[in-house]
């Protein structure tokens, strides 16, 4: 990727040099597009559900920005003589129910024939150019705030091994499939440096990335991260996608652990989630403004989990 040369264009105001959610370029001096594409296989049986978890998800990028989903396009990849339609037909309405529900209306879309189901959208939205909230603006000083719970990643995989109770399989599919659009809404309200949706890196690579394009370094409190029951017990058992030990590979050079933090903490934090939360990099004067706009929009998850402070740039102090 880094042999890709970066757009000349001064209305392109972000690319993917710094790793952000979601591209922007600015239309005029009050509105910029936003634009981002996103799809993935199934991570739940249900049809539906995994349509729905699809379209939160790519629906987030834009979240994060700061941005107001206007419009989507669908990408299906599909094994139409393996599966019948009705079970396309099923993932094309939980997309749907997402997006009607995020006022962000699919307009078409493009499908292949594929040995295996993949679905996404390509989401649209609108900014003004100068309010946009990118993953490289945190401050030292700033608070981290989390809105969903970790470890989603690892209890989809022990779903997929039918070693999940309902209820819990329940809570999981649920989370994933709440929309960030009120955490979003609330960040916007109090005014944030910095923000970034946790999904394929997990935690500790989104804040990497973060921290890095920042300039900056973080500290992570771990006893405060907000954590899906039972998610230790079955990570004590090895139950992990293989992308959560790939993603902890790429970030532990840069990672400092204290010495009575549990070792499996960092695997844990560096668990690839699907339609996770935001992270937010909050000045923290505003951090209690913050908490309190998230309650008032019913965002049940709202945790404090960390700081920004100094140091080298990218670097990560669990403690």
């Amino acid at each position: 990727m880094r042999q890709i040369p970066a757009p000349r264009d001064p209305n392109a105001l972000i690319n993917g040099s710094t790793f952000d959610d979601a591209a922007v370029y600015r239309i005029t001096d009050d509105v910029a597009v936003v634009q981002s594409l996103d799809l993935f296989t199934p991570v739940v049986d249900d049809p539906h559900q995994y349509g729905r978890i699809a379209a939160v998800n790519a629906l987030s990028d834009l979240y994060a920005m700061g941005a107001e989903p206007r419009f989507c396009l669908s990408i299906v990849c599909f094994p139409r003589d393996r599966l019948p339609l009705e079970v396309l037909e099923a993932i094309l309405a939980g997309g749907i129910e997402a997006c009607e529900e995020a006022g962000c209306p699919i307009l078409g879309g493009h499908s292949l024939v594929d040995n295996e189901p993949k679905f996404g959208l390509s989401v649209t939205g609108v900014v003004h150019p100068q309010r946009v909230v990118t993953n490289a603006g945190a401050r030292v000083g700033d608070q981290l705030v989390l809105t969903k719970p970790i470890g989603n990643g690892i209890l989809a995989t022990a779903m997929k091994r039918g070693l999940l109770d309902e209820a819990l399989s329940a809570t999981v599919i649920a989370t994933m499939g709440t929309l960030n659009r009120d955490a979003a809404a609330a960040m916007v309200e109090v005014g944030v440096h910095a923000a970034t949706d946790v999904t394929g890196y997990g935690l500790l690579g989104h804040l990497h990335e973060m921290a890095r394009g920042s300039g900056v370094a973080a500290r992570l409190e771990c006893s405060t991260i907000p954590l899906f029951p039972h998610v230790l017990e079955h990570l004590a058992e090895n139950i992990c996608p293989g992308g959560s030990k790939r993603n902890l590979a790429f970030v532990e050079p840069s990672l400092r652990r204290a010495a009575h933090v549990d070792p499996q903490i960092p695997l844990l934090l560096a668990d690839a989630q699907t339609s996770g939360g935001l992270l937010i990099s909050v000045p923290g004067e505003r951090c209690d403004a913050l908490l309190a706009a998230l309650e008032r929009r019913n965002v049940t998850c709202r945790a404090r989990i960390g700081e920004i402070v100094d140091g080298s740039a990218g670097s990560i102090e669990l403690v």
